[in-house]
């Protein structure tokens, strides 16, 4: 049985935001793993490019992994009304923040 290769392929700022994308790729159906959310605490004391959280996917995801991420950053994305709430949600979002509802397609 051959190891999965992780490659890292976004530093995001703060865990609320790896999350977020962690959210995002997996639900494009992406595996993803989180490092260095453990040294947060650490915020002043460390330099930021270390307490940094560090998003991984494997090998043969990467490249979808990093479209999404593009689309993410360029703001592509277009905000929706949840059906079952009809909160405003950001469109990078699948689920609704407010009632977690599934983004109806």
């Amino acid at each position: 049985m051959t190891e999965l290769q992780w490659q890292s392929v976004y530093r995001a700022s703060n865990s609320l935001e790896a999350h977020s994308l962690k959210g995002l790729l997996e639900n494009m159906g992406i595996s993803v793993r989180l490092t260095g959310e453990a040294l947060a605490a650490a915020a002043g004391e460390l330099p930021m490019s270390v307490v940094e959280v560090q998003l991984w996917v494997t090998e043969l995801q990467r490249q979808q992994a990093l479209v999404i991420i593009d689309g993410y950053l360029r703001n592509d994305y277009r905000d929706w009304y949840c059906s079952h709430c009809g909160e405003l949600n950001q469109g990078q979002f699948e689920l609704c923040w407010q009632c977690q509802q599934d983004r109806d397609e």
